[in-house]
């Protein structure tokens, strides 16, 4: 395969995953589809899980693969950045990408281990109060789903914010081996070309 045809091969992918990693990120501001969280969490009270406000989806699964993707994109395009230039500066947009996946993993699997934020009974006080209850379960409550009880509201927090992080760390995984690919489809580019005819250097 060319490796014009790869680069677009890789950045369509990037563009749908880029937009996945975007409206996750969205829709976990608004636990049980619902503004008075995220409107709480704004007036200091911690109503919103943590990770989420890191905006791992947003700006490096989203945006910091987005700007890539575009490049990578033009440089399948003739007589559009299909050259072997066009080719090496996709090398540097791919390793900005490897950085923003890297970031939206690193988030989604913190975000996976603490938990969410929720309404729960403290153990030790008795007292219903907010916080992230399986923070020091070390992910164990993952596999325990009895445990997902213990919060209270919103309701089915832990199953949303676990679908809804697994994705973004899917998603970034899957990210991060389309821009090394790039990293190297865009070296060989440099060296032999981007088989788009007749190429400007």
């Amino acid at each position: 395969m060319c490796t014009g045809a790869c680069s677009k091969f890789i950045a369509i992918p990037l563009y749908v995953l880029a937009l996945l990693s975007i409206i996750c990120n969205f829709f976990l501001f608004f636990p049980d589809l619902d503004t008075q969280y995220a409107a709480q969490d704004r007036k200091g009270l911690p109503w919103l899980t943590e990770e989420v406000k890191y905006m791992g989806g947003v700006v490096g699964g989203g945006i910091m693969v987005l700007i890539p993707a575009i490049h990578i994109h033009l440089t399948s395009a003739n007589k559009c950045c299909a050259n072997r230039c066009g080719m090496f500066l996709s090398i540097g947009f791919a390793a900005g990408g490897v950085v923003g996946a890297i970031y939206s993993l690193s988030v989604s699997a913190l975000g996976l281990a603490n938990g969410p934020s929720c309404l729960y009974e403290d153990p030790v006080s008795g007292l219903q109060t907010w916080g992230t209850p399986f923070a020091n379960s070390n992910g164990s409550y993952l596999s325990d789903k009895k445990m997902w009880d213990l919060c209270l509201e919103p309701k089915n927090v832990v199953e949303f914010n676990v679908g809804l992080f697994s994705t973004l760390l899917v998603a970034a995984c899957v990210e991060l081996v389309l821009c090394l690919i790039q990293m190297v489809n865009g070296l060989f580019g440099c060296i032999c070309g981007t088989c788009a005819g007749k190429e400007v250097v």
